[in-house]
């Protein structure tokens, strides 16, 4: 596909290195270095060349620090959308792209299958964003597709949402229980842990996940902390207990 990028470093001078292969960018290490020669790509416009070509602006630095390729992709993207003070435009895009995504599972299955054209993959986000999506969330889009790493979209949206609840001061909260909980017992929860020191003074955003086979009893995640209170941990322990005594 012969994108804006392609297009755009047509004009770059070249490298001449005969003998290395040019790497692409998520092959590079993970370190700031290279967060920010993605973020300046995104933010440009540009697809990646060679690193003495890349003049990197002033240093924006994520509120918290994210891993694996996933990781590296939001982080580049939350940093150009924080230079371009896009954040909260970036983050509507992503959200409606999520929004479809859950909602039609052929889409998910479209975007992370590997044998479609990438060309064909980006016309499919492109019909998802609508006519006036932000201009870095194009780019990225464009970034991801050029990369062949359209198949990681949903978990870069999950690590964007991540950064943004950071940079909002906000804490994940996920409650599992074996049923819904109602509102009343969940604000419960969530006034109870407000007041302890496991939610750092920030503010918690809860979500409560279903799973039957807990049998009973909830599970509750907290940022990176966890307690483990139902019937199904509960009777793991009483087996071992006999187990162990036998």
């Amino acid at each position: 596909m012969a994108s804006r990028f392609t297009r755009l470093t047509t004009s770059i001078p070249k490298v001449k290195n005969k003998n290395k292969k040019k790497k692409s960018i998520d092959e590079l290490p993970m370190d700031d270095e290279t967060i920010d020669m993605i973020e300046t790509f995104v933010a440009m416009g540009l697809a990646f060349f060679a690193r003495g070509y890349a003049a990197a602006p002033a240093s924006v630095k994520a509120p918290i620090t994210l891993f694996g390729l996933d990781g590296r992709y939001a982080t580049a993207l939350y940093t150009a959308a924080a230079r371009q003070n896009t954040l909260e435009a970036v983050e509507k895009d992503l959200k409606a792209l999520n929004l479809a995504v859950e909602k039609d599972a052929t889409l998910k299955a479209f975007l992370e299958n590997p044998t479609v054209n990438r060309a064909v993959k980006m016309e499919g986000i492109n019909a998802v964003l609508g006519k006036s999506p932000s201009q870095i969330t194009q780019n990225f889009f464009e970034t991801l597709a050029e990369n062949g790493r359209l198949n990681q979209t949903t978990k870069v949206i999950a690590s964007f949402e991540e950064l943004m609840s950071a940079h909002r001061n906000e804490l994940p909260l996920v409650v599992t229980s074996a049923k819904a909980l109602d509102k009343a017992t969940l604000n419960k929860i969530v006034e109870s842990l407000q007041k302890s020191t496991l939610s750092e003074g920030k503010k918690l955003l809860v979500s409560n996940k279903v799973k039957p086979d807990i049998l009973g009893g909830i599970m509750v995640e907290i940022g990176d902390k966890s307690i483990d209170l139902t019937v199904s941990a509960k009777l793991a322990k009483l087996n071992k207990l006999i187990t162990d005594s036998i």
